[in-house]
Order: structure tokens, then sequence, then C-alpha cells
């Protein structure tokens, strides 16, 4: 079942038409969103992520768009399909009409709910995405619908037998993985690309940087991350808020170990 609107629906249901903007073009963003014992994980950071994309994108936000009604949308939808864990997605687009300049700015919203399945993989294989950037702008940060250079990043690591691709941007500098901020280690010091670079704002990266400004544990720091870097770190990992924390085992010849990973992986359970 989905719910489009507020209305459940079977998940066959036809609800968009050939004038959809999100499919003519891209105009749409998305919450992934984990459900653990029916309760909305990280809630008020998807949901104020969310607003501040809507108004970035000059999408009218309905009056009745609380975080009240954030929440019960999703668990409407997540009890309507018989979870109590689950893999939500939370799409809201710009209503049909137009050309590049739209006839309203009003939105439509679409909720789906999936099992939940997570398995933290070992022997995490990555490499460089080269064949296409990522503009190091502010709508990169967003997350949108139009994720083409995701997606050939994506087929190229199937193709080629690897678990995940660093994407770079114009200035051959690293951005993110496909699905998911990046973050290294070196010399006990912990680093992410900074927003500049064009990585997505990831509700799990902004935990670990809250996480990290309230403990002395850890030494951090945003900067910019060269693919030279990720050779010569000590430990590499990948964050989003389905797996929380996925370490890399090997990029190319380098092998990394992921003791603070695994440290932090265990800590960020904890207060999560």
């Amino acid at each position: 079942m989905i719910n489009f609107n507020g209305g459940i629906m079977e998940k066959e249901s036809t609800i968009f038409s050939c004038k959809n903007r999100a499919f003519k073009y891209g105009d749409a963003l998305f919450e992934t969103l984990k459900i653990k014992n029916s309760e909305i994980n990280l809630l008020e950071s998807h949901y104020f992520r969310l607003m501040a994309s809507m108004r970035m994108l000059r999408m009218e936000i309905p009056m009745s768009f609380s975080l009240e009604f954030f929440q019960a949308e999703i668990l409407k939808t997540v009890a309507e399909n018989e979870l109590t864990n689950a893999r939500v997605r939370f799409t809201v687009y710009r209503n049909d009409g137009g050309l590049y300049k739209p006839d309203t700015n009003s939105i439509s919203y679409v909720i789906e709910a999936s099992e939940l399945k997570i398995k933290v993989k070992e022997n995490y294989e990555i490499e460089l995405f080269k064949d296409f950037y990522i503009h190091s702008g502010l709508l990169s940060t967003l997350k949108t619908t139009n994720k083409i250079t995701n997606v050939l990043a994506s087929i190229f690591a199937n193709e080629n037998g690897y678990d995940n691709c660093i994407l770079l941007n114009e200035k051959k500098q690293v951005v993110e993985s496909i699905n998911g901020n990046i973050f290294i280690v070196k010399d006990g010091v912990v680093k992410t690309p900074p927003i500049s670079e064009g990585c997505v704002k990831g509700v799990m990266r902004k935990t670990l940087i809250d996480f990290f400004a309230n403990t002395s544990k850890y030494q951090f720091e945003e900067s910019a991350i060269s693919s030279f870097d990720i050779q010569k770190a000590d430990e590499v990992f990948i964050t989003n808020a389905i797996i929380g924390i996925q370490p890399v085992q090997k990029y190319r010849k380098k092998e990394f170990t992921a003791v603070i990973s695994n440290s932090i992986l265990k800590e960020l359970s904890n207060l999560i």
C-alpha cells in the first residue's frame, strides 16, 4: 500500500500523468527514513531538512505540513503495510503544469514503505567513479530526484564488482559515495568533505557532526578530501539514514581497519 496525498492506495494504482513534473524535470525531493519498532529514527532532522529543501526550491508548503502531520502520515503508511520495521520513502513533487516555468508551486506527496533490510557488509570495496562529476553547488546538497550520476555510478560499480563508488566534483575532490556521505580517519582525526564540495546534507552526517561536537573522544574536521587522501587513510566509512555506518575494507590495493568506525557505530547506536 502507498500513501498518496493522505489516501491509502494499492501500490499498483496509477497516480501520475504524463505531465508529472518529477518525471519530466526531476522537480521533486525525497527523504528516506528508517522505522524501528514503529518509531521514526531521526524524525526531526528528516522533517526540517525536507522543509528547508522545499523552501529552497520555492515549493508551497501546505499549512498542514507540521512535524506531527509528517510523523502521522508516515506511521499510517507503515501500519497499512503491516510493518513495524520499515524503510520509508517520502517524495514531494511540484504539481502538474507548465514547461520549465511551472503553472503552480503547490505540491503533492507519495509515501512508500517496504520491509527494513539492514546488513553491514564485510569486505566492502569501493572505487572512484570518474565518468561524470557532481557540481559543487548548493543544489547538489539537496535530495532531489535528479540522481542520474548516482544511477550511472551504480551501474559502473555493479559491472565491475564494487560495492560502492566515490563521486567527485568538477575540482576532482571527493564529494560522497553513491548512497551516503563519506568519512575518512587518518592519524586519529575523522574528516568529511564540507557542504561546499557539493555533498548531500545527510541526516546521519548531521547526527555524526553533532555527536563529534559534544565529545572530546574524537578529533573531527570538515575539510576537502582528495582521492589520494582516501588511499592514505587508516579508515574509511560511509553513512546514511538506513544503515548508519558502513565501514570500507578495500580501495584499490589499500586495505583499511575499522577500529574507530566500529567504536563510533556502537556509540551512535546507543545514542539513537
